[in-house]
C-alpha cells in the first residue's frame, strides 16, 4: 500500500439529491439542516413519495470523509479511505467512483450486505436536510480497515457520524491508538448537530482526550459545549483541543489555536446545495495546512472551494475544478504577497 497524507475513516453513502418544499419536509417531519436516521422500509417509502412528488437531482458518491478525502485528493494529496460497503452495485460504484478520484482503498470495505444510501433533500433556501439509511456501514469494524497506510500518514481524519455505531468506534479508537504510537496527527469533524444531539455520548468517546483539529460549525459549537455564545464554546473547545475551526456559512470562519483566534471572511455564491460544503471546506483546509500554508492561507481555500460546492448540486466538485480553483487561489496569493 502506497503512503498517503491523509487516511479517512467514515461512512460510505449513495446519496440520492432531490430539491423538496420546505411543506414536504414540515408533512415528513423531518428535521431541516439535520441527518436523521431510518430503517430500509422507512426510506424507501420516502424515496417513492419523492419520486412522485418532489424534483430528482442526481446520483451521487457521498460520505462526509469520502467527500474531504476527495477534496484533499483533487487539490494534490494523497488519501486512503477506510470504509464498508456491501456486495451489490451501489458498493461496487461507490469504491470505483472513490479510485476514479485517486483515493486508496482495501478490497477489505466490500462484505455482505447492502450498501448505505442517503436521501438529500435540498429546500429553497439551500439547506440540506438528510434522512439516512445507514445499511452495512452500520456495522463498520476495524477489519474492514487497512490500517497499514496510517503508519506512515500524517492525518488521520474521523467523521462525527460514526458516533452512531458502537462498532465503528472501537474502530476508531484502534486508529487513535495506532495514530498515537507512529506519530501521526488526529482531525475530527462534528459533522451535524443531531449527532450533538441524539447521539453526545458516541461523539464524546471518538474525541475522546481531545484532537489536533476539530471542525464544526457554529451551531455545533454551542450545542456541544451546552453554551449561548462563541466566545464561550470557544474557551470549552479549547481545553481539549489544539486547534479549532469553526465554520459560519456564508460569514466565513473562525479559527482558534492556543495563543490566536481570528475571523477570515466568507465569500458571496449564489446558495443552490449546501450538501458537502462542510466536507469540502475540511478537505481544503487540511491539504492546505499539510502543504505547508498558515492558517489563515487554510481558511481561504477552504472558503473558495466549499463555496463552489455550495453554488451546485450535489456533495463534490468535479476533480478538474478543484485543481482550477487551487490555481486561482495560487495566482491571487501571488497577486497579493
Amino acid at each position: 500500500m502506497a503512503t498517503v497524507d491523509l487516511f479517512a475513516i467514515g461512512n460510505a453513502l449513495i446519496d440520492q439529491e432531490f430539491k423538496v418544499s420546505n411543506e414536504f419536509l414540515i408533512e415528513q417531519a423531518l428535521q431541516k439542516g439535520t441527518m436523521q436516521l431510518a430503517d430500509g422500509e422507512t426510506q424507501a417509502s420516502l424515496y417513492q413519495k419523492l419520486q412522485a412528488t418532489q424534483s430528482y437531482k442526481g446520483q451521487a458518491s457521498g460520505g462526509s470523509a469520502a467527500n474531504t478525502s476527495v477534496a484533499f485528493s483533487a487539490l494534490g494529496g494523497s488519501a486512503f479511505y477506510g470504509c464498508r460497503v456491501g456486495n451489490d452495485d451501489l458498493g461496487s460504484i461507490y469504491l470505483s467512483g472513490l479510485n476514479e478520484a485517486g483515493i486508496n482503498t482495501a478490497t477489505r470495505s466490500i462484505s455482505e450486505g447492502v450498501t448505505g444510501t442517503c436521501m438529500v433533500l435540498i429546500s429553497p433556501d439551500s439547506e440540506r436536510t438528510m434522512q439516512t439509511y445507514l445499511g452495512i456501514t452500520a456495522e463498520l469494524t476495524a477489519e474492514q480497515i487497512d490500517f497499514e497506510p496510517l503508519k506512515t500518514a500524517k492525518w488521520l481524519y474521523i467523521e462525527g457520524y460514526l458516533s452512531t455505531s458502537d462498532t465503528a468506534r472501537v474502530a476508531v479508537k484502534q486508529a487513535r491508538e495506532l495514530a498515537k504510537a507512529h506519530g501521526v496527527k488526529v482531525a475530527l469533524s462534528l459533522s451535524d448537530p443531531a449527532m450533538v444531539q441524539y447521539a453526545r455520548q458516541g461523539l464524546e468517546e471518538l474525541l475522546d482526550n481531545g484532537v489536533d483539529l476539530l471542525f464544526c460549525n457554529e451551531q455545533e459549537a454551542l450545542m456541544f459545549t451546552n453554551t449561548d455564545n462563541l466566545d464561550a464554546a470557544i474557551e470549552m473547545l479549547k481545553l481539549k483541543n489544539q486547534h479549532i475551526v469553526i465554520t459560519q456559512g456564508a460569514k466565513g470562519a473562525v479559527i482558534v489555536d492556543a495563543a490566536h483566534q481570528f475571523h477570515v471572511n466568507g465569500r458571496a455564491v449564489e446558495a443552490v446545495d449546501t450538501n458537502g460544503a462542510g466536507d469540502a471546506f475540511a478537505g481544503a483546509f487540511l491539504y492546505a495546512i499539510n502543504a505547508g500554508l498558515s492558517l489563515e492561507a487554510a481558511a481561504q481555500l477552504a472558503i473558495l472551494i466549499s463555496s463552489e460546492v455550495v453554488a451546485q448540486f450535489g456533495p463534490r466538485l468535479s476533480v478538474e475544478n478543484y485543481a482550477e480553483l487551487l490555481q486561482q487561489f495560487k495566482k491571487a496569493q501571488q497577486e497579493c504577497a
